[in-house]
């Protein structure tokens, strides 16, 4: 069985939002034979990335930058999955109150360090989600599934 493992930092009731269409996108009844992995980024490990098939990333935009718990998740595991994990997909889902471009640059700076195979362009929402911002979220997640299962 493939593995989908959602990395997040949600402390807020959008992020949570968000997050729970993410994880609705990859439980659809067409992506069966897809386990998920929902991990909070200050406690996702080594073990857990190299286990998954493909990722989901949501982090808060947080002064033009990603979440420092998201960085601290790929401080931490950086070079221990370098190599490791190259080709496999991803996507990610960016929440800002006005601006999210700094956030998705600095993320796809690093999935490109490790190889990591982008299937969607990053979902970038600003202030409160709405039902088409939700589907986006939602939408992006299955893509990573859906790529799993050729």
């Amino acid at each position: 069985m493939n593995t989908v493992l959602v990395v997040h930092h949600a402390p807020s009731p959008r992020l949570r939002r968000i997050l729970e269409a993410l994880e609705g996108g990859l439980a659809h009844p067409d992506l069966e034979g897809v386990a998920v992995e929902s991990v909070p980024a200050l406690a996702t490990t080594d073990d857990h990335v190299l286990r998954a098939d493909g990722y989901v990333l949501l982090t808060p935009a947080n002064f033009g930058y990603m979440s420092g718990a998201l960085k601290h998740f790929f401080d931490r595991t950086y070079y221990t999955c370098e190599g490791a994990v190259a080709g496999r997909p991803y996507a990610l889902c960016v929440h800002g109150d006005d601006d999210t471009s700094g956030a998705v640059t600095s993320v796809e700076r690093i999935t490109t360090g490790w190889g990591l195979r982008r299937v969607a362009p990053a979902v970038r929402l600003t202030g409160e989600p709405d039902r088409g911002d939700l589907d986006a979220a939602s939408e992006v997640a299955s893509t990573v599934a859906a790529h799993l299962l050729g």
